[in-house]
């Protein structure tokens, strides 16, 4: 079959989008690729289709075994020969995969970059008749990345081995530098290089100052999604488990996910959020770079991520089926001065100034007014025009700033009384007049600054050391205490004035979120309710069935027929050969009933 008859009867698509096209074509005619599109931009579809039109098989290389796992079985519902063979396989099942391999059946084969340089592995591939190689999450291969994996760098033996073979490279996330990074490591020759804008139109995106614990905001953010699936990003281990009991007791269906659970219960907590068994993952970034699901609906990090990059890649699981959803970002100065400490582990002096950099313009970007997206295009080397309302920032009415010179003064105050050896909750509980062991054991309930802070509350008082941190009147000391700056001095004599938004002074200001709240249509729900029907009879997730954006199109026009069905998103003639009759049926009932 040629390249649009494949595109519609195999993947259900009648069109190729942005930048699909080039890439199919580049790879059919045996040219090295490097694409960099947003996740959800469709890049596996732009090395499965090809596979499908090339003599031989296709060798991708991929990070994770329940990525891998996750593409196979996707691959498989589109009637697709595609295998993985990983470290948790029998040696029965990889004898299998080899056979089948020499055999000429499998399309695409799935493994890790490490099992792919192996000596005994390359022996082996050489035996097979290879049409190109695909490295995605390419970025892991550049040290200015930010997952740079040794592994992944080791890949330049490909050309080594395979001169003439292709290689295309894929990721969603790469600066100038690391573009030019993964060409060179890779040791591409002459390759077509695509990018895609990192603009997402169906993406909108949220970014706040954490009140307190922030549970509030996420309670009212997460109001809006009851019965969506999402992921909520923590900062530890512990924060993943109170978190999800806590979005439990407020009847949220949520589970946590850490690298600590038991193998069994981190694959049930994967396999319910799969199967929609539950709605919400609350996890550390332990958790979803393997997941192809397409219907996330929001994505929130309780904490400021390491980077833009990873910020970028997480809210990237959200509305992967081009629908519309949304991100939240919650944060304070105190997040940056945590990961700042993590960093200083960092054996390498050049990588750990890389991160430090990539820290602090994560840092800007959460706390910068600017359109959130026209900051993701100029750090990825992008030009983004106008957002169209689709981020805070864009939307937000003009704040009102409030004095708080006063306040700055008693907190710069109390932290020069305490010999700067303290940290933040320690002072705050000074200023408001705390009577904790602590408190009397250094003695500083006989300070003079002991309660003058009474008239503002704990989360208040977080505000303001927040925005001393970030306008550098303190900073951190040895083990987390908190020290004074230059500019505090300035502060403490009358020479500066100190002002803070008024949203960002501890009031818990009502955020107006941008999901719509329109309650779902009846008609996409009875099709929804199929699905989940037709995943569990196939013991498949629901999203690999039809995607929310099939349901929601078959809603709108339902088909009363098999050419009918043929012309809905996502439905091709081996999706509805498995599932089109159910869905058709339902569709006709829907359609008298109305």
């Amino acid at each position: 079959m040629k390249k649009h008859e494949i595109l519609e009867k195999i993947f259900g698509h009648s069109a190729f989008r942005q930048f699909q096209e080039e890439a199919v074509d580049a790879i059919v005619s045996g040219q090295d690729l490097l694409m960099i599109l947003p996740t959800g931009g469709g890049k596996s579809l732009c090395y499965q289709l090809p596979a499908l039109m090339m003599d031989g098989v296709s060798i991708v290389v991929s990070p994770l075994i329940a990525l891998m796992q996750d593409q196979v079985r996707g691959l498989s519902e589109n009637g697709i020969e595609a295998r993985t063979i990983h470290s948790d396989m029998t040696q029965e099942e990889r004898v299998k995969v080899f056979q089948e391999l020499k055999s000429g059946s499998v399309k695409l084969l799935y493994v890790s970059p490490e099992r792919l340089v192996s000596p005994n592995f390359l022996t082996f591939l050489n035996t097979l008749k290879i049409n190109f190689f695909v490295i995605d999450e390419a970025h892991c291969v550049s040290e200015w990345g930010h997952e740079f994996r040794a592994d992944y760098r080791k890949l330049h033996l490909l050309k080594a081995h395979f001169p003439q073979v292709p290689i295309a490279a894929f990721t969603a996330t790469a600066t100038p530098k690391v573009a030019d990074d993964i060409h060179k490591a890779l040791q591409l020759k002459d390759p077509v290089s695509l990018r895609g804008s990192v603009f997402r139109q169906n993406l909108k995106i949220n970014s706040e100052k954490r009140i307190s614990n922030g549970r509030a905001q996420l309670v009212n953010f997460l109001n809006a999604y009851k019965g969506e699936s999402g992921i909520v990003y923590t900062f530890t281990r512990k924060e993943a488990e109170q978190v999800a009991t806590f979005l439990q007791s407020k009847n949220f269906s949520a589970k946590a996910y850490h690298a600590r659970i038991d193998a069994d219960e981190k694959e049930r907590v994967y396999h319910d959020f799969l199967y929609e068994k539950i709605d919400i993952v609350v996890a550390t970034i332990a958790f979803g770079m393997g997941i192809d699901k397409s219907n996330i609906r929001f994505v929130v990090h309780t904490s400021l991520p390491k980077t833009i990059e990873n910020y970028y890649q997480e809210i990237g699981r959200a509305g992967r089926d081009g629908l519309e959803s949304e991100t939240l970002l919650l944060f304070t100065k105190s997040d940056e001065m945590q990961k700042r400490e993590l960093v200083q582990s960092v054996e390498s002096d050049t990588y750990k100034e890389v991160l430090y950099e990539k820290l602090q313009k994560m840092y800007n970007f959460a706390l910068s007014s600017v359109c959130k997206h026209k900051l993701l295009g100029v750090y990825f080397g992008d030009v983004v025009k106008d957002c169209e309302d689709h981020c805070i920032s864009c939307l937000k009415p003009p704040v009102e700033q409030i004095e708080i010179t006063k306040e700055a003064q008693q907190l710069i105050s109390a932290i020069y009384r305490m010999e700067q050896k303290f940290g933040q909750n320690h002072v705050i509980d000074v200023l408001r007049g705390s009577e904790a062991e602590k408190v009397h054991t250094f003695e500083h309930h006989k300070l003079s600054v002991h309660g003058i802070g009474k008239g503002r509350g704990k989360a208040e008082w977080e505000m303001i050391f927040d925005r001393l941190f970030e306008l550098e009147m303190i900073g951190l000391g040895d083990h987390r205490t908190v020290r004074l700056l230059e500019k505090s001095k300035e502060v403490l004599t009358g020479g500066l004035e100190v002002w803070i938004d008024e949203d960002k002074i501890g009031k818990m200001v009502k955020s107006t979120y941008l999901h719509d709240d329109t309650p779902k249509d009846a008609m996409f729900e009875a099709f929804r309710t199929l699905r989940i029907e037709i995943a569990t009879e196939h013991q498949i997730p629901a999203y690999m069935v039809f995607s929310d954006k099939t349901l929601l199109e078959l809603s709108q026009r339902l088909p009363q027929d098999k050419e009918e069905m043929l012309e809905v998103h996502g439905i091709g003639e081996v999706k509805y050969e498995r599932y089109g009759e159910a869905f058709l049926e339902r569709s006709k009932e829907l359609s008298q009933s109305k």
